[in-house]
């Protein structure tokens, strides 16, 4: 009396399957990408060649190449060697490379704004009196 069909039991899947295969979040940019990005855009907006930064940097020109490309991690001694010989302070460079990371992360995925979970909120009183906090 037994039937095979019988025997068989049911799945039932506890989560939906997706129709699908999802797609891979995208990479954030890394530092050392960006970072070198900034550098060969400004040489490049300058119109100096690798070998002219190079010199007045202080550094190899293959290693500034590297730089530019993201394959070194460059040490804060020589990001600012770098900036220099582009005119820039050593804050430029990284004021720059921030907007490029920021800009870069928006592109890649929505970014929610940061909010300290110790920084008291305003009221809405402190607000219409014009009361006004800066952040560091």
């Amino acid at each position: 009396m037994s039937s095979h069909a019988t025997d068989r039991a049911r799945v039932i899947p506890l989560r939906p399957v997706p129709a699908e295969p999802a797609e891979p979040a995208p990479k954030e940019p890394l530092w050392r990408d960006v970072v070198g990005d900034v550098l060969r855009r400004e040489r490049l907006a300058q119109e100096r060649t690798l070998k002219d930064v190079a010199d007045a940097a202080r550094i190899s020109m293959p290693y500034l190449s590297e730089l530019e490309r993201g394959r070194k991690e460059a040490s804060s001694e020589v990001l600012a060697a770098a900036a220099h010989a582009l005119g820039l302070a050593l804050a430029d460079l990284l004021v720059l490379a921030h907007g490029r990371l920021v800009q870069q992360a928006q592109q890649a995925r929505p970014v929610r704004p940061l909010r300290s979970r110790t920084a008291p909120r305003h009221t809405e009183a402190q607000s219409r009196l014009g009361d006004v906090r800066l952040a560091a």
